[in-house]
Parts: C-alpha cells; structure tokens; sequence
C-alpha cells in the first residue's frame, strides 16, 4: 500500500546515516572505520594498573585497503 506523506523539513542527514521517506523493501546501510591505539588503550575498569615500560603502534598499511565497501 502506498505511504501518504507530508511536508517533511530535513535539516542535516550524517555521512552514515539512512534517510527514506515512503515505502520501502530494504535498506542496508553500511560504513567502515580504522583504530590505531597502543597497548592497554581499550581497559576499562576500577583499580587496573598497566605497566607496559615502551609501547610502539604501527600505524602503516601497505596496500591501503582494509574492509571495501562496493
């Protein structure tokens, strides 16, 4: 059945973001990210103590293509 709509006012629609008005069969929106952090970066907790003396993160990437979005 076909959706009725109105008067719609879009302000901002974000890079990953999905804006459909009507009907629709499916939407699949997609989106990638790459995070470089050293050692111990992603603990949480109460009391935790890391002790890692020199940490070194390798940020290259030689082909430069990690997870393609087609």
């Amino acid at each position: 059945m076909p959706a009725k709509v109105g008067a719609v006012k879009v302000n901002n629609v974000g890079n990953s973001s999905v804006f459909n008005i009507g009907d629709v069969y499916s939407m699949s929106p997609e989106s990638t990210a790459k995070t470089y952090a050293g050692g111990g970066s992603f603990i949480t907790g109460d009391g935790i103590r890391i002790r890692l003396g020199q940490s070194t993160t390798y940020v290259t990437d030689k082909d430069k293509l990690d997870q393609n979005i087609t």
